[in-house]
Protein backbone atom coordinates (compact mmCIF):
# COMPACT_ATOMS: atom_id res chain seq x y z
CA UNK A 1 0.00 0.00 0.00
CA UNK A 2 1.33 3.42 -0.90
CA UNK A 3 2.22 5.72 1.96
CA UNK A 4 -0.54 8.23 1.15
CA UNK A 5 -3.13 5.45 0.90
CA UNK A 6 -1.97 4.00 4.22
CA UNK A 7 -2.21 7.46 5.80
CA UNK A 8 -5.77 7.91 4.47
CA UNK A 9 -6.74 4.51 5.86
CA UNK A 10 -5.28 5.44 9.28
CA UNK A 11 -7.14 8.75 9.22
CA UNK A 12 -10.42 6.98 8.42
CA UNK A 13 -9.82 4.52 11.29
CA UNK A 14 -8.96 7.31 13.73
CA UNK A 15 -12.00 9.38 12.77
CA UNK A 16 -14.30 6.35 12.81
CA UNK A 17 -13.11 5.45 16.29
CA UNK A 18 -13.65 9.02 17.50
CA UNK A 19 -17.10 9.30 15.95
CA UNK A 20 -18.19 5.85 17.13
CA UNK A 21 -17.18 6.86 20.65
CA UNK A 22 -18.95 10.20 20.38
CA UNK A 23 -22.12 9.21 18.51
CA UNK A 24 -22.40 5.43 18.63
CA UNK A 25 -22.07 2.63 16.13
CA UNK A 26 -24.75 3.94 13.78
CA UNK A 27 -23.01 7.19 12.84
CA UNK A 28 -23.40 7.78 9.10
CA UNK A 29 -20.46 6.54 7.03
CA UNK A 30 -20.70 9.79 5.07
CA UNK A 31 -19.98 11.63 8.34
CA UNK A 32 -16.90 9.48 8.93
CA UNK A 33 -15.71 10.09 5.37
CA UNK A 34 -16.20 13.85 5.69
CA UNK A 35 -14.39 13.95 9.05
CA UNK A 36 -11.54 12.01 7.43
CA UNK A 37 -11.27 14.46 4.55
CA UNK A 38 -12.17 11.83 1.96
CA UNK A 39 -15.19 11.04 -0.17
CA UNK A 40 -17.52 8.16 0.56
CA UNK A 41 -16.07 6.23 -2.39
CA UNK A 42 -12.61 6.37 -0.79
CA UNK A 43 -14.03 5.11 2.49
CA UNK A 44 -15.66 2.19 0.64
CA UNK A 45 -12.45 1.43 -1.25
CA UNK A 46 -10.78 0.97 2.13
CA UNK A 47 -13.69 -0.67 3.96
CA UNK A 48 -16.35 -2.40 1.88
CA UNK A 49 -18.99 -2.22 4.61
CA UNK A 50 -19.79 -0.75 8.00
CA UNK A 51 -19.07 -4.15 9.56
CA UNK A 52 -15.61 -4.24 7.96
CA UNK A 53 -14.88 -0.73 9.27
CA UNK A 54 -16.08 -1.69 12.75
CA UNK A 55 -13.89 -4.80 12.70
CA UNK A 56 -10.91 -2.72 11.59
CA UNK A 57 -11.52 -0.24 14.44
CA UNK A 58 -11.73 -3.10 16.94
CA UNK A 59 -8.56 -4.68 15.52
CA UNK A 60 -6.78 -1.31 15.72
CA UNK A 61 -7.84 -0.97 19.35
CA UNK A 62 -6.64 -4.48 20.13
CA UNK A 63 -3.27 -3.64 18.60
CA UNK A 64 -3.12 -0.50 20.76
CA UNK A 65 -3.96 -2.52 23.87
CA UNK A 66 -1.24 -5.03 22.98
CA UNK A 67 1.24 -2.15 22.67
CA UNK A 68 0.14 -0.73 26.03
CA UNK A 69 0.42 -4.13 27.71
CA UNK A 70 3.88 -4.70 26.18
CA UNK A 71 5.06 -1.33 27.51
CA UNK A 72 3.70 -2.15 30.97
CA UNK A 73 5.35 -5.57 30.83
CA UNK A 74 8.70 -3.90 30.16
CA UNK A 75 8.23 -1.65 33.20
CA UNK A 76 6.79 -4.40 35.44
CA UNK A 77 10.16 -5.92 36.32
CA UNK A 78 11.60 -2.60 37.49
CA UNK A 79 8.56 -0.93 39.02
CA UNK A 80 5.41 -3.08 39.04
CA UNK A 81 3.27 -0.44 40.78
CA UNK A 82 4.19 2.13 38.14
CA UNK A 83 3.55 -0.41 35.37
CA UNK A 84 0.04 -1.00 36.74
CA UNK A 85 -0.66 2.73 37.11
CA UNK A 86 0.61 3.43 33.59
CA UNK A 87 -1.40 0.57 32.14
CA UNK A 88 -4.64 1.75 33.74
CA UNK A 89 -3.98 5.32 32.67
CA UNK A 90 -3.33 4.33 29.08
CA UNK A 91 -6.40 2.07 28.94
CA UNK A 92 -8.54 4.83 30.43
CA UNK A 93 -7.23 7.28 27.82
CA UNK A 94 -8.51 4.91 25.13
CA UNK A 95 -12.07 5.62 26.29
CA UNK A 96 -13.06 1.97 26.05
CA UNK A 97 -16.45 2.62 27.61
CA UNK A 98 -17.41 5.12 24.97
CA UNK A 99 -16.59 2.45 22.39
CA UNK A 100 -18.55 -0.40 24.00
CA UNK A 101 -20.91 -0.62 21.03
CA UNK A 102 -17.99 -0.88 18.61
CA UNK A 103 -16.32 -3.53 20.74
CA UNK A 104 -19.18 -5.80 19.83
CA UNK A 105 -20.86 -5.93 23.20
CA UNK A 106 -24.06 -4.74 21.59
CA UNK A 107 -23.42 -6.15 18.13
CA UNK A 108 -25.70 -8.61 16.37
CA UNK A 109 -25.46 -12.11 17.81
CA UNK A 110 -23.75 -13.64 14.76
CA UNK A 111 -20.84 -11.20 14.91
CA UNK A 112 -20.32 -11.51 18.68
CA UNK A 113 -18.03 -14.53 18.24
CA UNK A 114 -15.99 -12.69 15.61
CA UNK A 115 -15.43 -9.71 17.91
CA UNK A 116 -14.60 -11.99 20.82
CA UNK A 117 -11.96 -13.74 18.71
CA UNK A 118 -10.45 -10.43 17.59
CA UNK A 119 -10.22 -9.24 21.21
CA UNK A 120 -8.85 -12.47 22.70
CA UNK A 121 -5.13 -11.75 22.10
CA UNK A 122 -5.41 -8.51 24.10
CA UNK A 123 -7.19 -10.27 26.96
CA UNK A 124 -4.59 -13.06 26.94
CA UNK A 125 -1.69 -10.58 27.02
CA UNK A 126 -3.33 -8.60 29.82
CA UNK A 127 -3.96 -11.79 31.82
CA UNK A 128 -0.27 -12.73 31.46
CA UNK A 129 0.76 -9.28 32.70
CA UNK A 130 -1.66 -9.51 35.62
CA UNK A 131 -0.02 -12.77 36.70
CA UNK A 132 3.34 -11.00 36.79
CA UNK A 133 1.90 -8.02 38.67
CA UNK A 134 0.15 -10.31 41.14
CA UNK A 135 3.38 -12.22 41.71
CA UNK A 136 5.10 -8.87 42.38
CA UNK A 137 2.24 -7.97 44.74
CA UNK A 138 1.37 -4.88 42.72
CA UNK A 139 -2.28 -5.88 42.16
CA UNK A 140 -4.91 -7.95 43.95
CA UNK A 141 -4.88 -11.67 43.42
CA UNK A 142 -7.73 -12.97 41.33
CA UNK A 143 -7.96 -9.88 39.16
CA UNK A 144 -8.49 -10.87 35.51
CA UNK A 145 -8.14 -9.08 32.20
CA UNK A 146 -11.89 -9.12 31.75
CA UNK A 147 -12.31 -7.53 35.21
CA UNK A 148 -9.95 -4.73 34.20
CA UNK A 149 -11.52 -4.14 30.79
CA UNK A 150 -15.04 -4.08 32.22
CA UNK A 151 -13.98 -1.71 35.02
CA UNK A 152 -12.21 0.67 32.61
CA UNK A 153 -15.15 0.48 30.18
CA UNK A 154 -17.56 1.29 33.01
CA UNK A 155 -15.46 4.22 34.20
CA UNK A 156 -15.11 5.66 30.71
CA UNK A 157 -18.68 5.00 29.54
CA UNK A 158 -19.95 7.98 27.58
CA UNK A 159 -22.43 10.04 29.58
CA UNK A 160 -25.05 12.42 28.26
CA UNK A 161 -23.73 15.99 27.88
CA UNK A 162 -25.65 17.33 30.91
CA UNK A 163 -24.02 14.78 33.19
CA UNK A 164 -20.56 15.35 31.68
CA UNK A 165 -20.96 19.09 32.26
CA UNK A 166 -22.30 18.72 35.80
CA UNK A 167 -19.56 16.33 36.96
CA UNK A 168 -16.64 16.53 34.53
CA UNK A 169 -14.01 15.14 36.93
CA UNK A 170 -15.86 12.01 38.01
CA UNK A 171 -14.30 9.59 35.46
CA UNK A 172 -10.81 10.56 36.65
CA UNK A 173 -11.89 10.17 40.28
CA UNK A 174 -13.33 6.73 39.54
CA UNK A 175 -10.15 5.71 37.71
CA UNK A 176 -8.08 6.77 40.73
CA UNK A 177 -10.41 4.88 43.08
CA UNK A 178 -10.11 1.75 40.93
CA UNK A 179 -6.34 2.08 40.90
CA UNK A 180 -6.28 2.26 44.69
CA UNK A 181 -8.78 -0.57 45.11
CA UNK A 182 -6.99 -2.90 42.67
CA UNK A 183 -3.59 -2.67 44.37
CA UNK A 184 -2.50 -5.59 46.47
CA UNK A 185 -2.45 -5.10 50.16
Amino acid sequence: MRADAAQRRETILRQARHLFAERGRDVALETIAAASGVGIATLYRNFSSREELVRAVVDDMVQEILTIVAAARTTADKDPAEAWKGLLGALTDMELGALTDVLGLESPQDSHAVFAAIQQPALDALDELLIVLQHEKAVRTGLTALDVVVAVATITRLQVPAIREAAPGVPEQLAEAYLLWSRAG
